[in-house]
């Protein structure tokens, strides 16, 4: 929205593919986008999982405080795709703005479990408990990156860009616990 709205920007990248086409079909961006990474959502449940988490269906049983991000934001979209896939239905539970947001309500005592990315899980480790969710229940987000035609310093977003989806920039991405696209 903001780059929509004309704020500099010199390089984009998304957490799906749906903003970076809105771009793309309204010629914001050149070249093709490219997909650096990708990503896989996990519960990420109060330290120790003291209410025994084991599964999609376990976040929305009488007594458990579910929170998700937003439906409009990427990782509210998947996770919402997610109990779907498991033939679970989401009772009408509190949404955070973004992945940090959300998931922060759980390291603070405010909701029990959140279906965020196997990264916001990782870097907040020691603060919350990560329950894989196994593949065929997952939902993968693909993150695409490009240079963005107003960009002032074009030159320096090609390199970001080339940085990003070389090797050694997929290893730092790897690191962090993101997928290889």
């Amino acid at each position: 929205t903001q780059i929509e709205q004309s704020a500099p920007a010199d390089v984009f990248a998304s957490a799906d593919t749906a903003n970076m086409d809105k771009l793309t079909r309204a010629g914001d961006v050149t070249g093709q986008p490219v997909v650096f990474a990708r990503n896989v959502l996990e519960i990420a449940v109060a330290k120790g999982n003291p209410k025994k988490i084991k599964t999609l269906a376990d976040t929305v049983k009488p007594g458990v405080q579910l929170v998700l991000c937003a439906p409009a934001v990427p990782c509210g979209k998947f996770a919402l795709q997610a109990y779907q896939k498991v033939g679970v239905t989401v009772p009408q539970v509190p949404t955070g703005q973004s992945v940090k947001d959300t998931l922060s309500k759980v390291s603070l005592g405010e909701a029990d479990a959140a279906v965020v990315y196997v990264t916001d899980v990782e870097a907040a480790k020691g603060q919350v408990t990560g329950v894989p969710i196994p593949t065929a229940q997952n939902v993968v987000a693909s993150y695409p990156i490009a240079v963005m035609k107003a960009a002032s310093n074009a030159a320096t977003g090609r390199a970001f860009v080339s940085y990003v989806t070389s090797n050694a920039g997929r290893a730092t991405l790897v690191k962090f616990g993101f997928v290889k696209p």
